[in-house]
Order: C-alpha cells, then sequence, then structure tokens
C-alpha cells in the first residue's frame, strides 16, 4: 500500500502501512473484539497498555511480536502518549510551575478545585468503552475505515493506467511532466501526515474523517473536469493531504474498539485493503480507462468516496480522551455542577505547540539518529522502486508486449499475491521471532526487537530476488508472462510487504514514546522517494533498456541487504549507543526509583498508623520535581 497506512498512521501509522495476523492460540470462533477485564488502575495514571517509558510493550500475554508496531499505529501525532502529557499536567499543577491551555469548557482551573470524587473516566468494562461496543458494531467500523483506507490509496496510482490518454489529451510528449501527478499526491500523504492527522487529538477522529473526506471528494471534481495537466497536479496535491487522515488515523480507530488479545489478528484485517490500494489502483483504472474514458477515473473515485463517507458518518467516536472529555461536559450539563472533570480537560500543549512539535520532531531524530539513518534509506529506496513499478510495468507490458492498459493492470496481481502471502504467514513470522534467542533484558519472556529483524532478513533478500528474476524473464516477449509474475512479482511484493511491516517494528520497539516520530519521519522521507524516483522512470529504461534498468535498481537493493543482518547481530549494541533511547532508559530508571520511594514512604506512613512520616514526604517530592525540570531539556528532540 501505501507504507504510509501502517505507520502514520502515527498514531499507536504504513506507511503508511501495518502488522499482521493473529496469535498463534486464536480460534476463529472467537469473538476476536472481545474486551478482557482488566483491573481498574487508578484513573488519572496511564494504564498499562499505555505505558510510556518502556521501549518495548510490557505486555507478554498474548505473545504479539508486532505489539509495538501496533501500539505505536495507535497513536495519532508524534508526542508522547496523550495520558502522559495530561497526567504530567496534573503532576506539575500540584507542582504550581506550569501555564496551561484551556481545551474544554470548564471552570476547573487547579488540581485544588478538582475533586477526586468527581473525577470522570472509562474504564475497559464501562458500556461506554469502545472495546464493548457490539461484536458486529466493531466488525463494521474496521470495515468501514479499511475501505475509506482503500479508496484513498487506490487514487493514488490508478491515475497511472490513464497517462496515455492525459497526455494525448492535454499534448504532453514528456511522460515524466505526466507523471507529476502521482508525483505530487505522494507527497500530500506525506504532508498531511505530520499536519492534518494530528488534529484527531485535539477534535477526535470521526470530525477529522467526516471532515477530510468532504474535502477529498471534493478536490476530485477538479482533476475531473480539468482542462490542464497543471490543475490535476496541484489539486491532487490537496486532496492527498485531506485523503491522508485516513491512512494515519484509520489504524487508531482499529486499536480504539479492539482487546490486546485480538489487536493483531485485527490489524491484519485491518491492512488487507489499503496494502492493496497500489495493486487494485492500475487494475481498476486500466478498464475504466478503456471502456469509459480517464476522466471516469475521477468519476469512480467520487462514487467509492461518496460510499466511503456515507459508511464513515455511522462511525462513532471511539477515541477515548475525546470520548470522556464528551462524557465530563455531559455530566457538568445534565447536573449543572461544575465540579465534574477529567484528566483531559486542560493540556500544555497548544493547538500550534502540537502542530509544530509534529513538524520538528520526526525531522530532528531523521537527521541525529544513525539507526534512521539506516532505516530510512532502506525503506525509503524500497518503496520508491516499489512505485516505480507503476511507471515500469506499463513500459514492459504495455508498450513492449502490447497489452491494453486494462490487461496491464492485471500484471499487478503478482505484487498483490505477494503481499498477501506475506500477510497470511504472520504465524509463521510469529514462531520464528518468538523462538530467537534475542530477548528483551528487561523481559525474557518476550523477543528484543532484534528478534523482528530476522524477519527483516528474510524481506530483504526476497526484494532484490523478485526484482532481478521479473527483470531478466519479463522481456523478450517469447517468455510467458507468468514465468516474470509468479517468480518475479510474488517475492518482491512479498519482501516489500515484510521489510515495511517489520522494519516499521522494529523501530516503533526500538524508540518507545518517540515511535510515532520516528515512524512519521520515515514515512515522509519514503514518500519523497516513492514520489521521486517515477520521474526517472521512463528516461532510464528507455536508456537502459528494461532488463538492465531492473538490474540497476535490483542491485542497489542487494546493496542494502546488509542493514538488517547487521541489526539483527549488533542491534542492542547500536541501540545503546543512540542518545534519545539512553535517555529514554535514564529517564524509566528515574521513574524506577521515584516508584520505590514512594512505595518506602507508604510503608513507612502505614507502619506509623497512617501518619505522615516526618520530612520523607517533602523531600520526595522536591526530588521529584527537579528531575522532571531536567527531562524536558535532556530529552529535547
Amino acid at each position: 500500500m501505501t507504507a504510509d497506512s501502517l505507520d502514520q498512521s502515527a498514531a499507536r501509522g504504513t506507511s503508511h502501512t501495518l502488522t499482521g495476523g493473529s496469535s498463534n492460540n486464536t480460534t476463529l470462533d472467537s469473538p476476536p473484539f472481545h474486551p478482557e477485564k482488566e483491573s481498574r488502575s487508578h484513573p488519572s495514571r496511564p494504564s498499562s497498555r499505555h505505558s510510556h517509558l518502556t521501549t518495548t510493550s510490557s505486555d507478554s500475554s498474548n505473545g504479539d511480536p508486532l505489539s509495538p508496531l501496533e501500539h505505536a499505529l495507535g497513536r495519532t501525532t508524534s508526542i508522547p502518549q496523550t495520558d502522559a502529557i495530561y497526567q504530567q499536567d496534573a503532576d506539575n499543577n500540584n507542582n504550581n510551575h506550569l501555564t496551561h491551555t484551556r481545551t474544554g469548557r470548564t471552570s476547573i482551573t487547579s488540581a485544588a478545585s478538582r475533586p477526586p470524587d468527581y473525577e470522570v473516566t472509562i474504564s475497559t468494562d464501562d458500556p461506554e468503552h469502545p472495546m464493548n461496543w457490539p461484536f458486529w458494531y466493531r466488525t463494521y467500523t474496521i470495515i468501514t475505515v479499511s475501505y475509506s483506507t482503500w479508496v484513498v490509496v487506490l487514487y493514488s496510482t490508478s491515475y497511472t493506467a490513464t497517462l496515455p490518454k492525459i497526455m494525448d489529451e492535454f499534448d504532453i510528449t514528456s511522460k515524466p511532466i505526466a507523471t507529476l501527478g502521482l508525483t505530487t499526491y505522494l507527497l500530500g500523504l506525506a504532508a498531511g501526515s505530520v499536519i492534518v492527522a494530528p488534529m484527531s487529538e485535539l477534535y477526535g477522529r470521526r470530525p477529522v474523517y467526516l471532515v477530510c473526506l468532504a474535502a477529498f471528494i471534493v478536490l476530485i471534481i477538479p482533476c475531473g473536469l480539468a482542462d490542464s495537466l497543471s490543475e490535476m497536479v496541484i489539486v491532487r496535491f490537496f486532496g492527498a493531504l485531506f485523503g491522508s487522515a485516513m491512512i494515519s488515523n484509520s489504524p487508531g480507530t482499529v486499536v480504539d474498539i479492539s482487546s490486546d488479545k485480538y489487536l493483531a489478528l485485527c490489524m491484519s484485517l485491518w491492512s488487507i485493503a489499503p496494502l492493496n490500494g497500489p495493486v487494485t489502483g492500475p487494475l481498476i483504472g486500466g478498464f475504466v480507462n478503456d471502456y469509459l474514458g480517464w476522466r471516469w477515473g475521477n468519476w469512480l473515485a467520487i462514487i467509492l468516496s461518496g460510499i466511503a463517507f456515507v459508511l464513515t458518518f455511522f462511525v462513532r467516536e471511539s477515541y477515548l480522551p475525546t470520548l470522556i472529555k464528551q462524557k465530563a461536559a455531559r455530566r457538568r450539563k445534565e447536573t449543572g455542577d461544575e465540579n465534574w472533570w477529567c484528566k483531559y480537560d486542560q493540556r500544555s500543549v497548544s493547538t500550534w505547540g502540537l502542530l509544530k512539535l509534529n513538524l520538528s520532531r520526526p525531522f530532528v531524530l531523521a537527521v541525529t539518529e544513525p539507526i534512521l539513518w539506516c532505516f530510512n534509506i532502506w525503506i525509503s529506496v524500497i518503496y520508491g522502486i516499489l512505485y516505480l513499478c507503476f511507471i515500469a510495468y506499463p513500459i514492459i507490458f504495455t508498450q513492449h508486449r502490447g497489452w491494453s492498459p486494462s490487461l496491464t493492470g492485471l500484471s499487478f496481481l503478482g505484487i498483490g499475491l505477494g503481499t498477501l502471502l506475506s500477510i497470511f504467514l504472520e504465524p509463521l513470522w510469529r514462531k520464528m521471532i518468538n523462538s530467537s534467542p534475542k530477548r528483551d533484558p528487561l523481559n525474557p519472556s518476550r523477543p528484543a526487537p532484534e528478534a523482528t529483524a530476522l524477519i527483516m532478513c528474510v524481506g530483504a533478500v526476497l526484494t532484490p530476488i523478485g526484482q532481478l528474476v521479473f527483470s531478466w524473464t519479463s522481456l523478450p516477449a517469447s517468455i510467458h508472462p507468468s514465468i516474470s509474475l509468479l517468480f518475479g512479482s510474488v517475492p518482491f511484493g512479498m519482501g516489500n510487504t515484510l521489510s515495511f511491516i517489520y522494519g516499521s517494528n522494529y523501530l516503533a520497539g526500538a524508540y518507545g514514546i518517540y515511535a510515532a516520530s520516528a515512524l512519521a519521519g520515515n514515512a515522509v522521507m519514503r514518500s519523497v522517494f516513492g514520489a521521486a524516483l517515477p520521474l526517472a522512470g521512463p528516461a532510464m529504461y528507455k536508456a537502459m533498456s528494461p532488463q538492465w534498468a531492473g538490474t540497476f535498481l535490483g542491485g542497489l537493493e542487494v546493496m542494502l541487504v546488509p542493514i538488517p543482518f547487521l541489526f539483527y547481530k549488533w542491534g542492542e549494541r547500536i541501540r545503546g549507543k543512540s542518545r534519545v533511547i539512553r535517555l529514554m532508559r535514564e529517564e524509566r530508571d528515574r521513574e524506577e526509583k521515584t516508584a520505590e520511594r514512594r512505595r518506602k514512604r507508604a510503608a513507612r506512613r502505614a507502619a506509623k498508623g497512617g501518619r505522615d512520616v516526618e520530612g520523607e514526604e517533602g523531600e520526595g517530592e522536591k526530588t521529584e520535581v527537579e528531575e522532571g525540570k531536567g527531562r524536558g531539556r535532556e530529552m529535547g528532540v
């Protein structure tokens, strides 16, 4: 897909893209969205599911090696966990050294005026919790957001099938110029992942879906009525800017309504449609172009998007902070008592601060972190070559084999089949990861991020193999096309999907609370590569011939194969040298020491009949405040 549907995702994102598979003990007759009963923690504290200090998930009950990526995709912004921000506000309020930005209608302005008995929460066993929605409705929600994301991704590549007729109508002789419509669309998706996607944290997922889908539909109309290529190029950028909201936020909706036990299964079901969006785009667009004309590619996109809008209209809000704020506001209105409050009523991050953080931190990390240098280059090259295929395949099958655009669209089924195989084989990948000798030193029952690198190695090898086999079997025309599609396109599709999913998962596991920022930077960079490489495709394939151009691309992929092997062998040592990861570990150690001090104070207080231990309380709070003041400066990324 676009790999963006997995990460920008970026809330608990690929690529842009996605996780796959269920746990090994999952049975088909089990309701996959049934919430598990959890012990209710203090309502003002983040739950274990949202722990914001560890670099890997602490939940190992379901043996899900992809949980770091799933949790990163559940986030809608690149800032640390929402709960952590609001909890930090509450703590700082108690210490009276922060000025807050009001985000809700409430008269509560300080911790002193917020009676604990009036705090509004939604626990996991509350009927209002999205995980407790009826099974059929949660199924409907997943299908809806998956379909809507598929439409946005499909529209990106369906354009490539209409290029010949667009060039004829607008008298365009340069194919790279005509390809700009694809380039600007991908750049729009990249920009939207850091501009539009964070809005769901401020306003909830449902309003963002509806507004952005409506804008996306409206902006398709000028493309269908365009009198020049420049109109389409510009308008497609802004259409993608709004459409990116589905790619970035829909994984978060899946996380909202799925229990931890079945999260991997639900994410894999959601991912099937978006991951195959790039493949189905030329397939559907080719037939529409042949039988109805290129403008009907836009009208069909409007019809499909209109259906998505209607379906999404009946999807309820699922973002828990928004639901809790709404519940608190409703309680104040019903009772007339302004004392009702929730921990999300106030934030220390303004709207502009939120946008500035999303625009800056991903790029700061991308520039300063050597781990991201390697992963951004590796995944971006693979992603760029994938989108170059949407230019290269028509050259091979339409120009050299004489196929029609509709038949050429069928040639992409090989990549789609490889994508599906990589998802359906998830139990095998899961078994390989869980049986790896690479274990998390903090929790030996869980595999370390380096265990994930084993599957990255598989993907890194399959990708160039598929690319090189396809290059030398797609032509001459005397070779049956099934050879190149089965033995070239299928492994190429598998390698791309595995590299993206498990590469993104490695970053999510390594960067913890900064996973969304790391993934956002990766999404932007790979989108730039995906936008740029297709521009060079026509000239390169003409100058070098399809065989040698494909060999050159396969050679680039071969050169990058050592990267996942490097991290599989020395990943722990490399992560230990990362400034951000090192500071995160120090922060975790400080938190553990603080928790230990609190436990000791509580034990002494209990031993003395509930009386404060003289001098300890104030001294302990002073130490915690002093430590907290330096965290922002130390981790200022």
